[in-house]
């Protein structure tokens, strides 16, 4: 549990340690959002977040990368490293700070500093954050609290074997048939991930659920060929829906005569074709978020959210009593309702695409220019 270092008041129940979610930053615009973190647990953010905030020309490029940041924002943070978010269930003891319960809609948004008190002594230790396109948390400032053994016997921590368990899948449609932002999040982070190690090359796709689901978004950033092990012709009669505004139609695409790069889906209980593809699709382990790698191997990965890569990998059964054989032609089941269907094809999150690749140091490269002039640089 954290405890206030102040006056040492415990201000969150007992929690345990998991890797912070990789769409942390990165909700829908314009909705509610659920907690980020489930209960009793607690991630660390090792970035800047939040205020004072520092405009980009102020600045200039070496002390900006000095924050983390390795291609050109509007503003970047100057606020506090390893601040610690928990779900708003879970803090004890704090009260609202009025005068700095700013939002932009229907909560509060941060943008002042910490909004929560202490009650034991009065000190800002926390800041609520819970308005329309955010996850709702509490983040802890590190300077204002103090870890402490609760004296309760610990449980399992997660690992690589929680990725078998149906209910760390997360799917892709919600229940009100649109896409789950925490896919949209989590293909953007990807994607940019992707981008970067390539080298802005195109590449090709395995076939099944990773073509089917992201076949669209990885063609909007990087030209993709045919499907592997499907022989499906490239281009837009390819059947994935790859429609202008791919980088190729944005004038983002890859220097000509480049050698095209296979993607592959890893990871535990999976095993990679030999010879091994230019790029494995694999998670992250759930408590330290380190990306899962083959024993001794060194190539590239790209790390994707755990609970997106447990259901490409292991998608389950999706009605509720398997049956065997076909209807009749012309014969609807009736037994159970369809599944809502989303109206677009699934799309990466934008700010979580270009949020993530102006962090990494890839960026830089001649290659990528085409990515960092597409954005608003001056």
């Amino acid at each position: 549990m954290f405890t206030c270092a102040g006056c040492g008041t415990e201000l969150t129940a007992p929690v345990s340690r998991v890797a912070l979610p990789v769409h942390t930053h990165y909700g829908a615009w314009e909705e509610l959002h659920p907690p980020l973190m489930e209960p009793a647990t607690y991630a660390v953010e090792p970035l800047p977040t939040g205020p004072p905030w520092r405009r980009w020309e102020e600045i200039g490029e070496d002390e900006a990368a000095r924050q983390g940041v390795y291609a050109w924002v509007y503003s970047v943070s100057f606020g506090a490293r390893n601040r610690i978010v928990i779900a708003p269930g879970d803090s004890r003891s704090m009260s609202l700070i009025p005068e700095k319960c700013a939002g932009d809609c229907r909560g509060v948004d941060g943008r002042d500093g910490p909004n929560l008190a202490c009650e034991g002594c009065g000190r800002a230790v926390a800041t609520r954050r819970d308005d329309c396109g955010m996850w709702q948390t509490v983040w802890l400032e590190p300077d204002a609290v103090e870890r402490r053994l609760s004296g309760l016997p610990a449980g399992p921590p997660p690992g690589w074997d929680d990725l078998e368990h149906a209910e760390h899948r997360v799917p892709p449609v919600e229940p009100d048939g649109s896409w789950s932002p925490r896919w949209e999040a989590a293909l953007g982070v990807a994607l940019a991930h992707l981008v970067a190690v390539t080298g802005n090359r195109p590449v090709t796709l395995p076939a099944g659920p990773v073509a089917e689901l992201l076949g669209h978004a990885v063609a909007r950033r990087l030209p993709v060929g045919p499907v592997s092990g499907s022989g499906t012709a490239a281009g837009p009669e390819a059947g994935l829906g790859f429609v202008s505004g791919s980088g190729i139609a944005a004038g983002i695409g890859p220097e000509a005569g480049l050698a095209t790069w296979s993607v592959w889906l890893a990871g535990p209980g999976i095993r990679a074709p030999r010879p091994r593809p230019d790029v494995l699709l694999v998670p992250r382990h759930p408590l330290t978020g380190d990306p899962w790698r083959p024993p001794g191997d060194e190539g590239a990965v790209v790390p994707l959210d755990s609970g997106v890569w447990a259901y490409l990998a292991h998608p389950g059964e999706t009605s509720p009593l398997p049956a065997t054989g076909v209807l009749p032609e012309g014969v609807l089941r009736d037994d159970y309702p369809l599944p809502q269907r989303p109206w677009r094809l699934l799309a990466a999150d934008r700010h979580a695409f270009e949020g993530t690749l102006v962090r990494l140091p890839a960026v830089r490269h001649p290659r990528l220019r085409g990515f960092r002039d597409a954005r608003h640089t001056p």
